[in-house]
């Protein structure tokens, strides 16, 4: 037996999708080794949202230290690895190139499987590292970012069947754009975030999206313009009257509202998917969560009720793991290699999603 095969299989992810060049080793108990992020926050402020030239410039000129730092955090070489995973879609596609162009130099010159990663699939992931118990199934699968709103149904890892998805903006969207409304700083989310725990969320009969009675789907981009006409006003002669003067407190107000109309609209479709389950005779164990709206303090509460309500088991990701990150991409890649899914140097960048 070889050195290689008595050591915990280590497989090192990376993810480049967006604007977060990041490198992790996860190993074959889920466990993580090390996960680095290097972030873009600073060189996209002032566009107030993420910029694809500068995002795949910065991608090349941070893959290999961040590389280098994430063996370094894990105490291996690279002679130590099992394979190589990469988030290859979806994404934009300068930044996806940076990142499988990155795995498959590695994968080439170690001679190890290469392994390309469903970068939303992953988010679903995040939640079970540094787990003690596995996730049960079959579970409801809620993905919210700043690129994706989708809700899954998956009987194991390697199934995850689409419910529903937004029809217009992300989740995480929708709240940039508020927060850019409100006139908050970049990056809107975390911004409004903490705002609205100053505010009064009935302050504001914000509009809950429900789209068809039996839909599954979100749409986020009539609350955006609910909230524009709160806090600017009706344009033309349609406006009786003018807005209050958009104040600390009349901003604080505006998002804590907005928060409470998007997150009931979110709670809606978890309970309607659990309604059309329980008519198909599917019981779900667990729901599965990721992304980076996760980490909003309203939303993590209201899924903690909405779970314990129908005795679900809520798998959340730790807030350093809802943004993204390669420990995710790493760990969902040891379930795919399970299930004989490595791929090969013909690996490509997508920038749609898959299911």
């Amino acid at each position: 037996m070889s050195a290689r095969s008595r050591e915990p299989m280590l497989i090192l992810g990376l993810e480049t999708s967006c604007d977060e060049t990041a490198a992790a080793v996860v190993d074959a108990n889920r466990r993580v080794l090390s996960s680095v992020v290097a972030s873009q926050t600073d060189l996209h402020a002032e566009y107030a949202g993420v910029v694809p030239e500068i995002a795949s410039r910065a991608h090349a000129e941070r893959i290999l230290p961040v590389v280098r730092e994430a063996l370094a955090q894990a105490g291996i070489g690279l002679g130590m690895l099992s394979a190589i995973a990469v988030g290859h879609r979806p994404g934009l596609i300068g930044s996806l190139v940076v990142g499988v162009s990155a795995a498959k130099a590695l994968a080439w010159s170690l001679s190890l499987p290469l392994v390309g990663v469903d970068h939303v699939h992953a988010h679903l992931y995040a939640g079970s590292l540094d787990a003690a118990d596995a996730p049960l199934f079959p579970a409801l699968g809620l993905v919210v970012s700043g690129g994706h709103t989708s809700l899954y149904e998956l009987s194991g890892w390697l199934s995850p069947r689409r419910l529903g998805g937004t029809i217009d903006d992300a989740l995480g969207e929708a709240y940039d754009k508020a927060a850019a409304i409100l006139d908050l700083p970049f990056p809107g989310g975390p911004n409004l975030d903490r705002l609205a725990a100053t505010g009064d969320d009935l302050a504001v009969d914000l509009p809950i999206s429900r789209l068809a009675k039996d839909s599954l789907d979100f749409s986020f981009s009539g609350l955006k313009t609910a909230l524009l006409y709160a806090a600017k006003g009706v344009p033309g002669e349609r406006a009786p009257t003018p807005p209050p003067p958009l104040d600390d407190r009349r901003r604080a107000d505006l998002a804590a509202s907005f928060q409470r109309a998007a997150s009931r609209a979110i709670i809606i479709k978890l309970e309607r998917a659990v309604e059309h389950a329980s008519q198909r005779g599917v019981r779900y164990a667990s729901l599965l969560t990721g992304g980076g709206v996760t980490a909003n303090s309203r939303l993590r509460a209201e899924l903690a009720s909405f779970t314990s309500a129908h005795g679900l088991r809520l798998v959340l990701p730790p807030m350093h793991l809802c943004v993204d990150n390669a420990a995710m991409i790493a760990g969902l890649a040891h379930e795919l290699l399970r299930g004989g899914a490595a791929g090969d140097l013909l690996l490509r960048a997508v920038p749609t999603a898959g299911v």
